[in-house]
């Protein structure tokens, strides 16, 4: 039989609840939540001949749904020509939301609900919009509802602070509070605050700090010096060092190339070189050397996996430093080390502009799988005489045919 059951019934008013439909009317009634009652449920029964045929059967469906509490049941009647005159149910209503809360088992969520809705209407009434959105996610956040609230109002009160979001000052609230919802808040925050105390382009949970006016740990920029006649520090010019990417920017030495490199290792091992130093890379990420506008007058050396995502690395850099050669991704230095060659899994497949012809030729014969399916060369498997050798004719003054290349594909 497909006649409507009890358990259908309560499915019905849970798929209300799912999409937040039984909740949203309390952000618009307050605690009445009269909107879209009384309700009608779908109801499927049993027909006139089903009387005749299945008459025990119709008796038992209809003492089940007379014996669901909360339920009005409206009757219909019928004149069965054996059986004579009978009733079956016409609709089923729910009279208000209460019941339907009962039936379901959620007057405990429905009531935090409330009392969030109710703080919001009083503290922060441009929120009611957020909740009638997100009526389950505020019942998930019930219990921090108040302490966000409170968030919102210093900020509030405090645009663009200035300061590390450590040094808040909010009864109760310290900032790993802060940092944990950083996704809510910027939610919140962006349906409160004047659109000047918002920073539009920067978001994403990491941002947080930059969208809404905080400090935020500085970006830092690593590297070594390959030349003791370049000190920077006393001793040795090969001394690991992390700067912060403004005193990196005001560095004043006299360094004519630039390696930067994706591994650590490769970092740490980097042969010495004339006027140079190596970069401890940061992937897609440039921001932190971008501000040292004296790499402009260097050649930088951008040395990482020969794969589709390393050309994507390569050629993003170029969009951000004029003067940039790649270092040990070519050709040659793919095909000597075929023994140690890995799989690239998720390849970059669209074009990219900024490569060389001899690097773009590579790129595309890694791309379209000309070589094997998803070659793969991790920079550091590569040989060490290999990249002594690389490294002397990257210093020398030939190489500058490579450089003249650069500055054409930059130029178009």
């Amino acid at each position: 039989m497909s006649w409507t059951t009890a358990a259908d019934l309560k499915t019905q008013l849970n798929r209300l609840w799912e999409r937040g439909e039984l909740l949203r009317p309390l952000v618009a009634d307050g605690m009445t939540g009269a909107s879209g009652f009384p309700l009608r449920l779908r109801l499927k029964g049993p027909g006139s001949a089903d009387l005749a045929d299945r008459f025990e059967a119709v008796r038992a469906w209809i003492a089940e749904l007379v014996a669901i509490p909360r339920l009005r049941i409206t009757w219909r009647a019928v004149n069965h020509r054996v059986l004579g005159p009978q009733r079956l149910p016409e609709a089923i209503w729910v009279d208000t939301l209460d019941d339907a809360l009962a039936l379901i088992g959620k007057r405990g969520d429905a009531a935090r609900f409330s009392r969030c809705t109710a703080l919001t209407r009083s503290r922060q009434p441009a929120l009611l919009d957020w909740l009638a959105k997100r009526p389950l996610q505020a019942i998930a956040l019930a219990e921090d509802w108040e302490r966000l609230l409170a968030v919102v109002d210093w900020l509030s009160l405090h645009p663009r602070p200035g300061i590390y979001i450590r040094q808040v000052d909010i009864p109760g609230i310290h900032s790993k509070f802060i940092e944990a919802h950083r996704g809510v808040l910027s939610e919140l925050l962006d349906l409160v605050l004047p659109a000047e105390a918002v920073a539009a382009d920067r978001f994403g949970v990491g941002r947080f700090a930059a969208r809404y006016g905080f400090l935020d740990k500085p970006n830092r920029v690593r590297f070594r010096l390959l030349d003791d006649a370049a000190p920077l520090l006393p001793g040795p010019g090969r001394a690991d060092v992390a700067l912060d990417a403004e005193s990196f920017a005001r560095l004043a030495i006299p360094i004519q190339h630039v390696f930067i490199t994706e591994n650590e290792t490769n970092f740490l091992s980097f042969p010495d070189a004339t006027a140079s130093l190596a970069v401890f890379g940061a992937g897609y990420g440039w921001d932190a050397l971008a501000r040292a506008k004296w790499l402009g007058h260097c050649t930088l050396h951008y040395w990482g996996d020969i794969d589709t995502h390393g050309f994507a690395i390569l050629d993003q850099l170029r969009g951000r430093f004029g003067r940039v050669a790649s270092f040990l991704m070519d050709r040659a230095t793919l095909m000597a080390h075929e023994t140690l060659w890995g799989e690239e899994s998720d390849q970059v497949m669209h074009d990219l502009p900024r490569l060389t012809a001899s690097e773009r030729a590579l790129f595309d014969d890694l791309r379209d799988n000309r070589i094997r399916k998803g070659v793969r060369l991790e920079q550091e498997r590569v040989g060490f005489r290999w990249v002594e050798t690389a490294l002397a004719d990257a210093l020398l003054e030939n190489s500058g045919r490579v450089v003249e290349e650069i500055d054409s594909i930059a130029a178009s």
